[in-house]
């Protein structure tokens, strides 16, 4: 027979062993499940016309339709700018025109930027509500 190591000390309590308690279960609203396409549909909400991919596939989350409504309503606003933006720029004398064209790619970045963050905000669960922005999109779209 073999014999234990000198330093072996049975556990106490008569030699039985209790497992560890389960870990807890992971929180409702922050985790999705593995293989959910719940992070795509997240950010697809705030890239441009592909917000229209969640918010006419994933009707049953209004999470997401949320994010898809206020993502399309702020492309519609940065297109309707671009497009006004152009036109003043056109009616413009040419040295005015150059730093109007610079002022519009500045326009440009407050777009993203403005975008990017409600995608960090949406990936961590929580609503980014954009004063003109995301009123108009609930008027254009409805509430959820």
């Amino acid at each position: 027979m073999s014999e234990m190591p000198p330093s072996y000390t049975p556990p106490p309590g008569g030699g039985s062993y209790t497992p560890p308690p389960p870990p807890p279960p992971p929180p409702m609203g922050g985790g999705a499940p593995a293989g959910s396409d719940r992070g795509l549909m997240l950010f697809l909400s705030y890239f441009g016309l592909f917000a229209l991919i969640p918010l006419l596939t994933k009707k049953e989350d209004p999470d997401i339709q949320w994010h898809a409504k206020n993502g399309l309503a702020l492309t519609i606003v940065w297109i309707v700018v671009i497009i006004g933006w152009q036109i003043v720029g056109y009616m413009l004398p040419l040295p005015i025109r150059l730093i109007w064209g610079t002022l519009g790619c500045f326009i440009g970045l407050g777009f993203m930027v403005i975008d990017i963050l409600a995608m960090v905000k949406a990936f961590g669960g929580q609503r980014m509500r954009i004063p003109v922005v995301t009123d108009m999109g609930e008027k254009m779209f409805g509430n959820v």
